[in-house]
């Protein structure tokens, strides 16, 4: 938890930028007090109480200084860090927490597994378990879809992070991550203000870290006993004897923090896509067509993907209105000038992706679906961030995307999916992610290309405009008959 912060001294020349307030408000609804806050103060804001403040930054100019400095502004992917030498500190260690020449040197190590050709090497696994998931599916049942993008992308996550050739401890480990990294998120807003609610579970949290860095050393001794596979771990265990310099506890923080940014974040883009289609009939009818011409309702190959014109303008659209990841933040490493702000260091910085994708002035009507928008749209790399920007940009974005152009031909090609009626469709930020925190029922039918929109309740319509419930086709004709 940082300290309370000693505000620097600022001209008194102009009223600053800041609205005095409860920072837990923050921690409470992220998206209503970012909204709050750049509508009262533009681009640049702060959050005080008492003698602590919170900075915050909306928009490609102060998003760029933020996040093309790293000498300035230092990251920390989860802000618990634990006792010294104990396994929370350990684990949470790895490249994202890493700054500075440090984490010029490991990263150069750890995009190995991400570049291209190995990204490549993925596509045969991800279309094997996303068949294995659809052939559980029935037509004519209701999905919770979150549940199922959550379980597969766990599958998946823990496949490519620790290996193929052994899934069921991979997925053993995986269990064992995402509770780890469910209590990280849980407990993490308790840095920004203190709450007895969220620090009482600091020793369980701490158990956990333990826990998962036993299992974590016995797949890293699996794996040196057997590093020739194409998982992330073996890869990196070879980068680490070509390079070296690598510990195994720097080598188990990598993967513990990949696994971290990878799993929930992919799963909620794939959650939130699928609804997004789910209610927009006619965006989902021009994929249809898409897809029936390019793969013939197949999974693509690998040399498809890029002539999926539509499915990718619908991706960039969904990470732009409902991005997985909302905002981030950054700790100044020394005194900085932000704006009107003279910064102390150890001050929190909160860039926003979702308020940036909503800015009218980058994105004419920002509450509304528009794939077609990327027809012609070219933001600047600091307006749209749906993996980050600047030199500590996400490794993982181009393996996220193939998996997401992959596992969504999969689904569609196969069920046609409808919202449930009247469903309660609920989302909050917490941890920095967009939650679904309701069900997500959509409807599982046999692919017939006649698409509908059903209408749906919840606070979804206060994050994006959703058109009116349509009618389909086959209803109209009975009626008429």
């Amino acid at each position: 938890m940082p300290p309370s912060l000693r505000l620097a001294s600022e001209a008194p020349t102009a009223p600053l930028p800041v609205t005095v307030g409860r920072i837990a408000d923050f921690a409470d609804d992220p998206v209503v007090c970012m909204r709050r806050l750049w509508v009262r103060h533009g681009d640049i804001a702060a959050l005080q109480e008492d003698a602590q403040r919170v900075y915050f930054v909306f928009g490609p100019q102060f998003n760029k200084q933020v996040l093309s400095d790293s000498q300035r502004f230092h990251a920390r992917f989860f802000t618990v860090r634990g006792p010294r030498h104990s396994a929370q500190r350990r684990l949470t260690s790895g490249l994202l927490s890493m700054n500075g020449d440090e984490h010029k040197r490991h990263r150069r190590i750890v995009m190995q597994p991400f570049s291209k050709a190995a990204i490549s090497e993925y596509h045969d696994a991800v279309t094997t378990l996303a068949a294995e998931m659809l052939d559980s599916w029935r037509p004519g049942e209701t999905r919770d879809i979150n549940v199922d993008m959550t379980d597969y992308m766990l599958r998946l996550t823990s496949c490519i992070l620790f290996g193929f050739d052994e899934q069921d401890l991979a997925h053993r480990v995986g269990v064992l991550t995402d509770r780890w990294v469910a209590l990280n998120h849980s407990i993490g807003p308790a840095a920004f203000i203190p709450d007895a609610d969220l620090t009482y579970r600091y020793d369980e949290l701490l158990a956990a870290a333990e826990e998962l860095e036993t299992a974590l050393k016995d797949m890293l001794r699996l794996r040196r006993g057997n590093c020739a596979g194409q998982d992330v771990l073996s890869l990196l265990l070879r980068a680490h004897d070509d390079a070296g310099g690598v510990s195994d506890d720097e080598l188990l923080g990598h993967v513990a923090l990949l696994f971290g940014a990878a799993h929930l974040t992919s799963a909620h883009t794939l959650t939130w896509t699928l609804f997004l289609l789910a209610q927009h009939p006619q965006v989902m009818e021009a994929l249809h067509l898409e897809l029936s011409d390019v793969t013939g309702g197949a999974p693509p190959r690998l040399e498809q993907i890029d002539r999926l014109d539509v499915l990718d303008r619908v991706l960039k659209e969904s990470m732009r209105v409902l991005p997985a990841s909302c905002y981030s933040q950054r700790i100044t490493a020394e005194p900085v000038v932000l704006g009107p702000f003279s910064l102390p260091r150890g001050a929190p910085v909160v860039f926003s992706q979702f308020i940036t994708h909503h800015l009218p002035e980058l994105y004419p009507q920002p509450e509304s679906f528009l794939p077609d928008r990327w027809r012609t749209l070219n933001p600047a790399p600091y307006a749209y961030l749906p993996f980050g920007g600047g030199p500590r940009m996400c490794l993982g974005g181009p393996l996220a995307t193939l998996q997401f152009k992959i596992t969504l031909p999969s689904i569609l090609g196969r069920f046609k999916l409808t919202a449930e009626p009247h469903a309660e469709i609920n989302a909050r930020v917490m941890s920095t992610m967009l939650f679904p925190t309701s069900r997500v029922p959509l409807q599982i039918d046999r692919q017939d290309g006649e698409f509908h929109a059903a209408p749906v309740t919840g606070n979804i319509h206060t994050l994006v405009n959703l058109p009116p419930a349509t009618t389909p086709v086959a209803t109209l004709a009975r009626r008429a008959a």
